[in-house]
């Protein structure tokens, strides 16, 4: 079911719920008004009668004039009997049959009053006391005229239903529709947008309503999706270049060498020219299964808490394994009194990844002097790691690309190197819930920040 005959459906019911629930409630009350009114009627009309019947001798003749008026003001079909003290009829004013039982004159007598309904007719019985004695008066009538008025007012009631119900669907079916008008834009604007048209953009996504909501996230998921393409297009591109610039050496190589026979000297130097270039396929490969594991779900990661300090030890020690000429300066810009304060919560592989793979950066691209500092920051609730070069730094507009899978800087690619450290060291990060941020400025050095947070209440590191 479409939302719009849904929404028509709620709206159209819950209207119907409320009228039908007037309607009720008036003709209701109307009948309880009714009824009460018409015994109030036949009880004054039952005293009226027994002052008629029962005192008129005693009373003078203004008083018996007046009874007689109200005596022939009768009610509609109305039955009046009055009975002595013995249960004997001693009056009958009226054509109609009332089931009366020595049970029933007792009940009078006992209670004073009496209301009841006999099928359409309503009874009243009263005591009326006298000088002469108590008498049990009867009186009933059939309330016709307001009856009928009920039964108008029931068929108005009704009629008036079924037409707002007409008119409450018919305006529900339109309100509906100018209700789910945007979305139904927004809609028709998403089917447009297709892998190639990722730049277009929903339209009306300036206002504070929740359409406008709606085309907000539509936007901001067009972004990412837009992004996606492009660091997909990208890697693609500079993955195959990264692939086939080793591979299509390594073939001239062989091809150059395979056309006469050579020394064993030249073919070494073939051999060695491939190995070099087997030696840079193997790292590309490696990087991009580093980069495939730092993409998995975070709850397969083992995680264990490690203090920040000994990871940097750590990496500064892999890295200089790796170039034993590079200069790496460690330094705290505050070392916290409470040592918790360093630890993190992490899979400690993975960080030692990234803090390697950023140093190194630092080392690589800084060629004059190959050094690099690393400052340790502690705040209230992380940890930061500021990793600085003098080196070549990076130009504003390649700044945005750095963190794509194989994008090189045109300053730096007469260095070896794939790209692949920092997007790397991006996921690790994020996987992490920290950060990286690149600040640089070409000739001038680049400054990397490193941000992880607290594993509050940790206890010591390895534990």
């Amino acid at each position: 079911m479409k939302i719009r005959t849904r929404l028509t459906l709620q709206f159209a019911g819950v209207f119907a719920l409320i009228l039908v629930l007037f309607s009720l409630v008036i003709y209701y009350f109307t009948s309880i008004y009714r009824q009460e009114d018409f015994y109030d009627r036949i009880r004054v009309r039952a005293q009226a009668v027994a002052r008629y019947a029962l005192e008129n001798t005693q009373a003078d003749t203004e008083t018996r004039r007046r009874n007689q008026i109200r005596y022939y003001q009768a009610l509609p079909y109305e039955v009046v009997n009055i009975f002595d003290e013995r249960g004997r009829r001693i009056f009958t004013e009226g054509t109609g049959d009332l089931e009366i039982s020595p049970e029933l004159l007792q009940r009078i007598r006992t209670e004073k009053e009496v209301h009841y309904e006999q099928d359409i007719r309503q009874v009243v019985g009263i005591l009326y006391t006298t000088s002469e004695g108590q008498y049990v008066v009867l009186a009933s009538s059939i309330d016709a005229y307001s009856l009928k008025k009920l039964e108008h007012l029931k068929v108005i009631l009704i009629v008036g239903l079924l037409g707002s119900l007409v008119v409450v669907l018919a305006a529900s079916w339109f309100f509906a529709k100018a209700a789910l008008r945007p979305i139904t834009k927004v809609v028709s604007e998403v089917e447009k947008i297709t892998a190639s048209d990722l730049h277009m953009r929903v339209s009306d996504a300036d206002g504070k309503d929740e359409i406008s909501q709606l085309s907000q996230t539509f936007n901001k998921m067009l972004e990412r999706l837009e992004l996606a393409f492009e660091m997909q297009s990208t890697f693609v591109s500079s993955a195959s270049h990264e692939l086939r610039t080793p591979l299509t050496t390594m073939m001239g190589e062989l091809e150059v060498a395979l056309m006469k026979p050579r020394t064993p000297e030249e073919y070494q130097r073939v051999l060695h020219s491939t190995l070099d270039d087997v030696r840079l396929l193997t790292e590309l490969s490696n990087g991009l299964l580093q980069i495939a594991q730092a993409s998995i779900d975070q709850s397969k990661i083992t995680r264990q808490h490690l203090r920040i300090d000994e990871l940097v030890w750590m990496a500064h020690d892999q890295v200089l394994k790796r170039q034993p000429e590079a200069q790496i300066h460690i330094n705290f810009a505050d070392f916290p009194e409470d040592e918790n304060r360093l630890v993190v919560k992490g899979n400690e592989a993975l960080l030692l990844i990234a803090i390697v793979n950023v140093i190194e950066n630092a080392i690589k691209f800084s060629p004059s002097g190959k050094s690099a500092s690393v400052l340790i920051v502690v705040d209230k609730k992380d940890v930061h790691l500021l990793v600085q070069d003098r080196g070549l730094g990076i130009a504003e507009e390649d700044l945005k690309h750095v963190f794509v899978p194989f994008f090189r800087a045109e300053n730096v690619r007469s260095i070896t190197g794939h790209g692949i450290g920092l997007p790397l060291s991006e996921r690790i990060l994020k996987l992490h819930r920290g950060s990286i941020v690149v600040k640089s400025q070409i000739n001038q050095g680049t400054e990397v920040m490193l941000t992880l947070p607290q594993a509050n209440g940790a206890p010591t590191a390895h534990s």
